[in-house]
């Protein structure tokens, strides 16, 4: 098989002319998928058509309805609720927030709909009408239906009467990516009206809209931050390890031919960029940079030995040709093996990722050492034959101690190991967020304050038609709901019993 990789290198020195050319019309025709790529923000995502969690959240929003929401956090310095000024506030908002798009029910203290006995008639309206003109006697009357309704009480007003929510219902069609952007982006223009006509009231934004809509911006935010970051860092560090700027070229060309291949390829095949697959051209830059700087420092070695340049990279491809294929091939693979997972998002980032690897080793292999043989790459012939003394000391040290050093690694990767017993699942995604995005500031204010964020929901059968009703069905699902209201955890249970 040596034959063959020194022809290789042999082959690739003398046609490096058309070499580079057919490597950046292959870069062309892919990268232009790029175009396709688009960011889906929605959650569900993560979930294969056949999940049964997912079938079954669809099979109760197509009994009842989809329960994605906007929520605002509306909070007065002065810690009190009922006043003229806040109820006032929250009811131009909650008149305001209709205007959501796609909107399809908006509930807050203001339009909770209180039913009245009067006789033999029930009347049934708004708890607040026309706040600013509302008597003393008229807000602690509010007040007090307001802090005895289960239906509100740790859902959407404070126990203590200090914060309560404006929850909006929103119904997307589906039809674009970009809804979950659209709402997000008038919703926080409400709030910022909201904040400059009400500047004693603090106001917060969470809900799943929102939630869905900040991870699409985590995944931009990370885009253009972590890539930016990498590569910067990379290139310092190829530069001072190889001390050649046109290796650190080169380098950084096939790290950016590999990501635009790989996600280039991704568009082709109508791929997404999710939370989860964004994080690709990052891993394709890091084994990117691993091939370059192999190919790399073993030409700069065998220079440095006194070989000419082009001799020097076909050495460097007899050297290194099967060892980068072999990494290459099983990353790759290693990568695919992501296919199994029961969420897309992931077998999207491995199918990214092992694109982009194998894009990696063609260009290293080919476009990297013709680009070189081209180059003006010069370094200083080392009369020592000893390159790296400290690697040959090392070497020395490994293959004389060879028992004590198998050994004791073996038993530091089994004690190293037993970490592992203390790795915790933890699917709290507020927790995904820091506390530098508004989101997570706003969820846990709300869940300090207001309510809880996660939720369990039941579909009851009755069993017949109209058996909702019955007086036996109701009474089991009050017990079920007290049930659930003795444990700690939960702060709020909505079930028809109450109503």
């Amino acid at each position: 098989m040596k034959w063959f990789e020194r022809a290789f290198g042999e082959w690739i020195v003398k046609n490096r002319w058309w070499i580079i050319f057919a490597a950046i019309l292959i870069l062309a025709v892919a990268a232009s998928g790029v175009r396709f790529l688009t960011i889906n923000n929605d959650t569900r995502v993560f979930f294969s058509e056949d999940n049964p969690q997912l079938q079954a959240l669809e099979a109760l929003e197509n009994t009842y309805n989809k329960n994605d929401n906007v929520l605002f956090i509306i909070a007065p310095k002065d810690g009190n609720l009922f006043s003229r000024e806040t109820l006032a506030a929250v009811e131009r908002l909650t008149v305001e927030s209709w205007q959501v798009p796609y909107s399809s029910r908006v509930d807050s203290v203001v339009n909770f709909q209180h039913t009245v006995a009067e006789e033999d008639d029930l009347i049934v309206e708004d708890l607040v009408q026309d706040a600013e003109g509302l008597s003393d006697a008229d807000i602690n009357r509010i007040k007090e239906i307001a802090l005895s309704e289960p239906m509100l009480v740790n859902r959407l007003v404070s126990a203590t009467g200090h914060v309560t929510g404006v929850s909006v219902n929103v119904l997307a069609p589906g039809l674009s990516l970009n809804e979950v952007n659209e709402v997000t982006t008038f919703a926080r223009r409400i709030v910022d009206d909201f904040r400059r006509q009400n500047p004693e009231i603090d106001i917060y934004l969470t809900g799943g809209v929102i939630f869905d809509n900040a991870f699409g911006e985590a995944s931009q935010k990370d885009m253009t931050t972590l890539i930016p970051v990498m590569l910067i860092t990379m290139i310092f560090l190829v530069g001072i390890l190889l001390r050649s700027f046109f290796g650190t070229l080169v380098t950084l060309m096939v790290i950016f031919f590999s990501m635009l291949t790989g996600m280039g390829l991704a568009g082709w095949l109508r791929l997404s960029i999710t939370p989860a697959s964004v994080h690709a051209p990052t891993l394709i830059l890091t084994l990117a940079v691993a091939d370059s700087v192999h190919i790399l420092a073993t030409m700069f070695h065998h220079m440095r030995m006194g070989m000419s340049r082009r001799e020097a990279i076909s050495e460097s491809l007899r050297v290194n040709l099967v060892p980068i294929f072999l990494t290459s091939v099983t990353t790759a693979i290693g990568f695919l093996t992501m296919n199994f997972s029961d969420a897309p998002p992931f077998r999207d980032l491995g199918n990214i990722v092992a694109m982009g690897v194998m894009a990696a080793f063609v260009y290293s292999v080919t476009f990297l050492p013709a680009l070189l043989s081209v180059l003006p790459i010069r370094t200083k012939a080392r009369e020592d034959k000893e390159y790296c003394p400290i690697c040959k000391r090392l070497a020395d040290f490994v293959i004389k101690r060879r028992r004590p050093v198998f050994f004791g690694t073996l038993l530091f990767i089994v004690i190293i190991s037993t970490g592992l017993t203390r790795v915790a699942l933890n699917d709290n995604f507020v927790a995904y967020f820091d506390k530098s995005f508004d989101i997570r500031v706003s969820t846990d204010f709300m869940l300090e304050n207001l309510a809880g964020f996660d939720t369990i929901e039941y579909s009851l059968e009755s069993g017949e038609t109209g058996g909702i009703n019955n007086p036996e069905y109701l009474s089991v699902v009050e017990d079920f709901a007290n049930w659930y209201r003795k444990h700690p955890e939960v702060v709020h249970v909505n079930t028809i019993a109450d109503t």
